[in-house]
C-alpha cells in the first residue's frame, strides 16, 4: 500500500472488520471489560473523581456514571468513567499502545449505549476494533512519541475510541477517516503528568474527544481527510523521525492485537514498569528470606528506556508512588503484599521511604531498548547485604493476571449489587443485556 492511500486504508479496515467472528478475541474482550469495571468501580469515589463531578456539575441525562446513583449526557459520562476506571493506575495495559487502551474506548461506548439501543456483542466486537486502531497506531509511530514526552494513553486514546464509535454506528470509511482526523487533532497529553490527578484525567478527556470526533463525523461535520498522509500529518507532528507506517495495517486482525500481544490486566496497583520490581521483591521476601532491615543497598538494572514511566524516585505521597519503583521495592519486601491503600492520597510511610533511599537505578546500554517486544522487558535487582553478601533476581517480562474474578470482588467489596455482572458481561449478546449492564453500573459504590 502506497503512502497516500494509509488513511483510506486505515478507514477501510475498521469499516470491515469483523471480530465477532474471533472466539478468541471476543473472550479476552469480555475478560478486559469486567477487569475494567473492577478499576472503574474502584475508582468512582475517589477524591479527584467526586471533584471531578463537582465541577463539571454533571446534571440530568441518560448516561451511567460507574459506580454512583447520577446520570449525565453522554460526553460528561465518557470523560468521568474514563477518569475513574484510570484513576487508581490499576486498568490494563497494552504493549503496542504503551499505554492503557480500556479506560478510553469502552467509556465511550458505554456513552453511546445510553442514547440509543445497542447489541452487548456488537459493543464488544466494536471495543476490539477500537483496540487494534489504538494498538497498531502506537506500532505506527514509533517508541520516540512516549520518550519524548507524551502520553500515549491520551495521544492515541481519542483515535481508538472514534474508531470503535465509528465502527459501531456502522460508518462509511470516508466518514470513519474524517471522525480519525477529528480525533487525532485533539491527541494531547504529556508524562510530566504522572503522579498528579491530571494523569487519570487525560483517559476521560480522551474518551471524551474520541465520541465527539466519531459523532461529529456522523452528523456531516467536516475535517481533513488524509490524517496520516498528510506531510504535517500525525506521524510526521508526533513520531519525532521514528515513524513506521508499515507496521500500521500490516496483518491487521490476524491475530487481533487484542490476542497478540494481548493486554496485561494489571495485579498491582501502581504504574506497569513497576511490576516486575514488585516480582522481584515479593520472589526476595517469599523464596530468599530476605528482609529490610538486612538490605544495605539495592540496585535496579532497566534496559534504556525501560523506566520512563517511572518518573518519581523519592515520592511524598501514595499517588506519586505509583511511579516509583523505589517506593515499589520497599512497600512489597516490607509488606509482602502491594494493594489500593499503598497507592492512596496519605503521606508515604517513615520505614518504606527509609528503605526506598537506599534504592538506585540504572540502564543496561548494552541491552536492547525498551520496545512493544515483551522480550525486552526485563529488571534486574541486586541487593547488598549489610553482612556483606550479595543476592540478585531477574524478572522479564510483563506479570499479569489471567483471571479478573477476584479482582472485580475486591474492588466492589464483594457487594451483591455488583455481583452478576462479571458473567452478565460473559453472555451478553442482544440490546437487553447491555441495557440490565448499564442499569447495573448505574448504583452507587457504598
Amino acid at each position: 500500500m502506497t503512502s497516500p492511500d494509509l488513511t483510506r486504508g486505515l478507514a477501510e479496515a475498521v469499516a470491515a472488520s469483523d471480530p465477532a467472528a474471533d472466539a478468541a478475541a471476543m473472550t479476552a474482550a469480555r475478560l478486559a471489560i469486567v477487569d475494567f469495571l473492577a478499576c472503574a468501580l474502584g475508582g468512582a469515589d475517589d477524591r479527584s473523581t467526586r471533584l471531578l463531578i463537582e465541577t463539571l456539575g454533571a446534571g440530568a441525562g441518560p448516561a451511567v456514571l460507574i459506580g454512583r446513583a447520577e446520570r449525565t449526557d453522554p460526553f460528561t459520562a465518557a470523560l468521568v468513567n474514563g477518569h475513574s476506571g484510570h484513576v487508581l493506575d490499576y486498568d490494563d495495559v497494552h504493549a503496542s499502545v504503551r499505554g492503557h487502551p480500556t479506560t478510553v474506548i469502552l467509556p465511550a461506548l458505554f456513552a453511546l449505549a445510553a442514547t440509543r439501543s445497542i447489541a452487548g456483542e456488537d459493543l464488544v466486537a466494536s471495543y476490539v476494533v477500537g483496540l487494534e486502531t489504538m494498538a497498531r497506531l502506537g506500532l505506527a509511530l514509533g517508541t520516540r512519541h512516549y520518550e519524548t514526552g507524551f502520553h500515549a494513553t491520551a495521544t492515541l486514546g481519542p483515535l481508538g475510541a472514534a474508531a470503535a464509535i465509528a465502527h459501531l454506528l456502522r460508518l462509511s470509511p470516508e466518514r470513519i477517516a474524517v471522525a480519525l482526523g477529528l480525533a487525532a487533532t485533539q491527541a494531547a497529553g504529556l508524562r510530566l503528568q504522572f503522579g498528579h490527578d491530571a494523569k487519570p484525567l487525560h483517559a476521560g478527556l480522551a474518551a471524551r474527544s474520541g465520541l465527539t470526533a466519531a459523532r461529529l463525523a456522523a452528523a456531516g461535520f467536516s475535517g481533513a481527510p488524509d490524517f496520516l498522509d498528510s506531510p504535517i500529518g500525525f506521524l510526521t507532528a508526533f513520531g519525532f523521525g521514528a515513524a513506521a507506517p508499515g507496521r500500521l495495517l500490516e496483518g491487521w486482525g490476524r491475530p487481533w492485537q487484542i490476542v497478540a500481544p494481548g493486554l496485561t490486566l494489571k495485579a498491582f496497583p501502581c504504574c506497569t514498569a513497576a511490576h516486575p520490581v514488585a516480582v522481584g521483591a515479593l520472589a526476595l521476601r517469599d523464596a530468599d528470606g530476605l528482609r529490610a532491615e538486612a538490605v544495605a543497598s539495592v540496585t535496579l538494572t532497566f534496559p534504556p528506556g525501560g523506566d520512563a514511566a517511572l518518573v518519581v524516585s523519592r515520592p511524598h505521597t501514595g499517588i506519586e508512588a505509583r511511579f516509583s519503583p523505589e517506593y515499589v521495592f520497599a512497600a512489597a519486601l516490607v509488606d509482602g503484599t502491594l494493594g489500593i491503600g499503598h497507592f492512596d492520597e496519605r503521606p508515604v510511610r517513615p520505614d518504606l521511604a527509609g528503605l526506598a533511599g537506599r534504592v538506585t537505578r540504572r540502564h543496561d546500554e548494552a541491552a536492547p531498548r525498551l520496545s512493544a517486544d515483551p522480550a525486552t522487558r526485563f529488571v534486574r535487582l541486586d541487593i547488598g547485604l549489610r553482612d556483606g553478601g550479595i543476592l540478585t533476581r531477574r524478572v522479564a517480562g510483563l506479570p499479569g493476571l489471567t483471571d479478573a474474578g477476584p479482582k472485580f470482588r475486591d474492588a466492589t467489596g464483594g457487594a451483591d449489587a455488583f455481583a452478576g455482572i462479571p458473567d452478565l458481561v460473559a453472555a451478553m449478546t442482544d440490546a437487553a443485556d447491555l441495557a440490565r449492564l448499564l442499569a447495573s453500573l448505574g448504583r452507587p459504590r457504598s
